[in-house]
């Protein structure tokens, strides 16, 4: 039958026996949550009121962060203190270790992924302040999402090997399945890093003019898996990222200048004074141009069909736009001009010679 009287005889001689140790570890968790509470009610304040006053706002996160940190962890962090100093009754003490360390690395973990949060917010707000408004965040909120899963992932695992797990299978088996997926999914992923290799590295960004191949176009959306692009004439290319980034790319928001050359052919029976006219002429033209500097005009081959001039002049934009309109308004002004001097730009012609042998 169960003797209560024993049980509580018990109880009294073990609090008698152990009196000084109870004593000793209730002051220590009393002088802790004290030393907590001057920490929270007068040096935390103050601290938030020096960050209040400076521009940066990494200190006000790190305020937040330690603010965040709520009244559990204090008492677990006052009772691991207070167990520090006395030996509790069996595996107490292992017990309140275990909690600590718990809650201790979850507050640390929460703590490491404000931080990531934070810069993340920060790159947006950074590339909207160069002017960028069409960035496609797709591939820093992915970033941001992968880092707080692999803090998280180790989070768990460090919990599992203080606890006396073995977590070296587990890990051993994560790393077999990891590259079971990659080679699974090489393609997608080639693509994904290919997304982060173009959003850091910046061969081109959203609102550029490139010529991929034989395409060109502007730029609209870099997505993680693929890379959008409006044609001039209209439709939108995909092209997928790791192509891009083994392509050869030409960026031509880069140029400070856009170069420009055409070749002109006047006909074999130009003379030689009217050939030195048409080059004066042509050279007048561009230099009264608004928008557009003159290289070079030269007088450099005999064709096939006819006598070759080559133009090279720089735009002061580099817009493909701006080109072909002041493409077409040389042509249109130089045809005018040789017209007027009779100067002739002949059709591709054939002179055929035949000896007849009789």
């Amino acid at each position: 039958m169960f003797n209560i009287t024993g049980l509580y005889n018990s109880l009294i001689s073990l609090v008698l026996n152990n009196l000084n140790q109870i004593i000793t570890f209730i002051g220590l968790f009393l002088g802790s949550i004290i030393i907590v509470k001057v920490f929270e009610k007068i040096i935390l304040v103050r601290i938030k009121k020096i960050a209040k006053k400076t521009t940066i706002k990494f200190d006000d996160l790190i305020i937040e962060i330690i603010d965040s940190v709520k009244w559990p962890f204090y008492i677990v962090f006052a009772l691991f203190l207070a167990s520090r100093f006395v030996e509790l009754y069996g595996k107490l003490d292992l017990y309140i270790y275990y909690l600590f360390l718990l809650i201790l690395v979850y507050y640390i973990t929460k703590g490491i992924q404000s931080i990531i949060n934070f810069c993340a917010k920060r790159l947006l707000e950074k590339e909207r302040e160069k002017g960028n408004d069409s960035l496609d965040p797709s591939a820093i909120l992915l970033l941001k999402r992968i880092a707080i899963g692999l803090v998280w992932g180790i989070a768990i695992i460090l919990l599992l090997q203080n606890f006396g797990y073995n977590v070296s299978a587990l890990v051993a088996g994560l790393g077999v399945g990891g590259i079971a997926i990659a080679f699974a999914l090489q393609n997608i992923l080639g693509d994904f890093f290919a997304a982060f290799s173009i959003y850091f590295d910046k061969p081109f960004e959203t609102g550029d003019y490139i010529v991929v191949g034989d395409d060109s176009g502007t730029v609209k959306k870099i997505g993680i898996k693929s890379t959008r692009i409006q044609t001039l004439r209209g439709e939108e290319l995909v092209v997928s990222n790791k192509k891009l980034t083994d392509m050869k790319i030409h960026n031509f928001k880069k140029m400070d200048k856009r170069r420009a050359n055409f070749t002109l052919g006047l006909g074999y029976s130009t003379s030689n004074k009217k050939l030195k006219k048409a080059k004066v002429i042509i050279e007048e033209i561009i230099e009264n141009m608004e928008g557009v500097e003159l290289d070079r005009v030269n007088f450099t081959s005999f064709g096939d069909f006819s006598l070759d001039f080559e133009i090279v002049y720089y735009l002061d934009s580099r817009e493909y736009s701006f080109y072909m309109d002041k493409q077409g308004e040389i042509n249109f002004k130089i045809k005018e001009k040789l017209e007027e001097e009779g100067i002739n730009i002949p059709y591709p012609t054939q002179t055929l010679n035949i000896n007849k042998n009789e």
